[in-house]
C-alpha cells in the first residue's frame, strides 16, 4: 500500500512540474508574440503614413471587389449591415448577399428596403452548392444582388453559392451581422495593390454591442456595462491586437475571421472554395490555400491589418456564449484533424514547424491541460503533494502575468487607436480586465472542453445565434467602482 501511495505521490508531482513547464513555455510564447505585435504595428503605421492610395482606389484602376454576405435568419440586423456595405468608400463594389433558406422575414426585408426586382439568374457553377430558387437586383442600388437558395446546412454553401456569382477579382468574405467602416476596403486591400504574394487579408472585429447605431453606421463605442459582452470586448482586443498582429511576423496566421477577410477569387477557387462539411469553414480555407501554396512552391502571405475594422454582434447570454465557445472549439479540432499531416511537416515551413504545433498545444489543448492542473492540484492538496504556499504563489504569478499581457494590449490600443474617448471607458476595460479570471475564464474553459468532447463523439451541428438587432443605446455616465 505505501508502494502506491509512493508512485502516486511521485506522479502528482511530475504532473505539477509539466504543469509549470507548460505554463512558462506558453506564456513566454505569449510574450514573444506581444512584442512582435509592436513591431509589425510599428512597421504598419510606418508603411502606411504618407501614403496617398485614394487617387488610385477612387479610380477604375482599382481592383474590383465583390463582397459576399451570406444570411440566414438575420432579419433583425440585414437591414443595418446592408446599408452599411452599400455607404463603403470604394469603386468597383459588388454586393451580393445570399439569402440561405432564411425562415424568417430576411428576404422580405431586402425586398422592401431596398426595391428588389427578380432577374434571370444566369450564372456559371464553379463549385457545387444548393440551387439558388431566384436571384433579385436593387433598383436603388444597382451594385445590390440577392440570391435566394435553398438552405445548404452550412455557411460554406452560401459563401460558394456567392463566390459563383462574384466577379471581383478579390472576394471580400463577411457576416451579414456585420457592420464594415466606410474605409475599410480601402485600408484592406492595400497589401493587394503593394505585392502580388498576398492571397488573404484580414481585419479587426469589434463588438457593437451597446454602441450606437443609425443607418448603418457605429456612431460612438462604449465599453460595455454588461460583464459578459464587456469580457468578451478584452478578449477581441488581445486576440487581434496582439495574438493575430502577432503572428504576422512570426509564420503568419492560420485564420481569417469569416466576418471581415477579403481574398484573391482565383486563389479560392483553385482551392475549390469553402469546405461543405467543415466545422471552422474560414479556418479551414486558409489552412487550405497556404498548404496548396506550400505544396505548389508558391511564395504567400496571409496577413492581418489592424486598422480596417468591422462590427459584429456578441452574445449577451451565457447560453449563447457557451454555445459559439462549443462551436468554434469543434471548429478547431476538425481543421487541426484535417491538416494532421502539417504537423512539424518541414515541407510546410513555419506553418508546419511553428504556427501549426502552437495551435494544436495551446489553442486546442490549453482547456484539456487546465482542467487536468486544476484536478491534480486538488488532489496534490489534499494528499500533501503539492506545497500551498508554493501553489498560490504561482497561481498569483500566472495572474499577474495575464493581466500583465492584456493591460499591454489595452495600452496597443489607447496609443494606436483610441477608439474610447471617455475616461469612464477606459475604467470600465480595466475593470473587465482584473476581473475577466475570476470565473469568466473558467467558463470558457468549460465550454472549449465540451466542443472538444463533443467533437471526438463526431457531433457537428452548427446552430444558430440569436440577434437583438443594433440600436440607439443610451451612454450612462457612471463608472464602476474600482
Amino acid at each position: 500500500m505505501d508502494a502506491i501511495s509512493n508512485f502516486l505521490f511521485n506522479v502528482l508531482i511530475r504532473i505539477e512540474w509539466a504543469s509549470i513547464v507548460y505554463f512558462l513555455l506558453v506564456n513566454s510564447l505569449y510574450g514573444v508574440l506581444l512584442l512582435s505585435a509592436c513591431a509589425q504595428m510599428r512597421t504598419h503605421l510606418l508603411a502606411s503614413r504618407g501614403e496617398n492610395l485614394s487617387r488610385v482606389l477612387g479610380s477604375q484602376v482599382a481592383p474590383h471587389i465583390s463582397v459576399l454576405a451570406p444570411a440566414y435568419e438575420e432579419a433583425a440586423t440585414i437591414t443595418e449591415s446592408v446599408r452599411s456595405l452599400l455607404a463603403l468608400s470604394y469603386p468597383n463594389l459588388e454586393l451580393i448577399v445570399v439569402n440561405d433558406g432564411s425562415r424568417d422575414d430576411t428576404l422580405q426585408v431586402l425586398v422592401d428596403q431596398f426595391e428588389l426586382v427578380p432577374v434571370h439568374p444566369i450564372y456559371q457553377e464553379l463549385i457545387p452548392s444548393q440551387p439558388i430558387k431566384a436571384l433579385y437586383r436593387s433598383r436603388s442600388h444597382p451594385n445590390l444582388v440577392v440570391a435566394d437558395k435553398e438552405n445548404g446546412g452550412s455557411k460554406a454553401d452560401a459563401m460558394n453559392a456567392g463566390l459563383n456569382l462574384a466577379t471581383g477579382d478579390l472576394v471580400c468574405a463577411i457576416d451579414a451581422d456585420t457592420l464594415i467602416e466606410p474605409d475599410a476596403l480601402q485600408r484592406m486591400v492595400r497589401p493587394f495593390l503593394t505585392g502580388d504574394k498576398v492571397i488573404a487579408a484580414g481585419g479587426t472585429i469589434r463588438l457593437v454591442n451597446g454602441s450606437q447605431v443609425r443607418r448603418g453606421r457605429v456612431l460612438t463605442n462604449q465599453a460595455p456595462r454588461d460583464p459578459l459582452v464587456g469580457f468578451q470586448v478584452i478578449e477581441y482586443i488581445r486576440a487581434f491586437l496582439f495574438g493575430r498582429l502577432g503572428w504576422n511576423g512570426l509564420g503568419g496566421n492560420l485564420i481569417i475571421s469569416g466576418a471581415f477577410g477579403l481574398f484573391r477569387r482565383d486563389a479560392m477557387l483553385r482551392a475549390g472554395g469553402y469546405a461543405h462539411d467543415a466545422l471552422g469553414e474560414d479556418m479551414e480555407l486558409i489552412v487550405k490555400l497556404r498548404c496548396q501554396m506550400y505544396e505548389e512552391g508558391r511564395p504567400h502571405q496571409v496577413a492581418f491589418i489592424p486598422d480596417p475594422v468591422a462590427w459584429t454582434e456578441a452574445p449577451d447570454t451565457l447560453r449563447g456564449l457557451s454555445s459559439q465557445r462549443d462551436r468554434w472549439h469543434r471548429g478547431l479540432a476538425d481543421v487541426i484533424w484535417r491538416y494532421r499531416h502539417v504537423f512539424f511537416n518541414r515541407r510546410y515551413g513555419a506553418m508546419g514547424l511553428v504556427v501549426y504545433p502552437y495551435f494544436f498545444f495551446v489553442e486546442l489543448l490549453a482547456p484539456v491541460l487546465e482542467v487536468v492542473g486544476l484536478i491534480v492540484l486538488v488532489v496534490g492538496l489534499a494528499v500533501g503533494a503539492v506545497n500551498g504556499p508554493f501553489a498560490a504563489l504561482f497561481f498569483a504569478a500566472a495572474y499577474g502575468y495575464g493581466l500583465l499581457l492584456t493591460m499591454l494590449s489595452l495600452l496597443l490600443e489607447e496609443i494606436f487607436y483610441r477608439r474610447y474617448q471617455s475616461w469612464q471607458d477606459r475604467v470600465w476595460l480595466i475593470t473587465w480586465t482584473i476581473l475577466e479570471n475570476f470565473g469568466y475564464r473558467q467558463l470558457t474553459v468549460l465550454w472549449r472542453l465540451r466542443g472538444l468532447v463533443k467533437f471526438l463523439l463526431g457531433q457537428k451541428g452548427w446552430g444558430t445565434m440569436e440577434r437583438r438587432g443594433f440600436t440607439l443605446s443610451p451612454k450612462p455616465d457612471n463608472p464602476p467602482p474600482l
